[in-house]
């Protein structure tokens, strides 16, 4: 989150979900931090769509149907870097976005998901 505060689009306030920290742009809330290894991060459904292969080889990142949010768990400095490009990619399709289209501030995954240790993922 601090690496992320330093961004000049994002600032930061309370999640709208009502659990942990947020950063958001003028138009959106981007990310949600839930803990300090689970975070949810508003990429959009067409921008889950565009990249669907790609998050769902990876083992930190959990796709939730029908959600414009995806859950990312931080495990290692390489989660984060992942964890940074994709905000990037957040940034890029919130930008693109009719104010129209934007969706509830709190529809994120918190709730909806759980994480399993990445060694029980790998243990399958």
């Amino acid at each position: 989150m601090e690496r992320l505060l330093t961004w000049s689009d994002l600032t930061a306030c309370p999640a709208g979900c009502g659990t942990g920290q947020a950063l958001r742009t003028a138009r959106a809330e981007i990310v949600h931090f839930h803990s300090a290894r689970d975070v949810d991060l508003h990429l959009t459904r067409r921008a889950i769509q565009r990249f669907h292969y790609d998050l769902g080889g990876s083992s930190a990142i959990q796709v939730v149907p029908n959600s414009d949010w995806v859950t990312v768990h931080l495990d290692c400095a390489t989660d984060v870097d992942l964890l940074l490009s994709l905000v990037s990619v957040a940034l890029k399709a919130h930008q693109n976005r009719s104010p129209s289209a934007l969706p509830a501030p709190a529809g994120c995954n918190f709730h909806r998901v759980t994480v399993l240790p990445r060694d029980a993922v790998t243990d399958r």
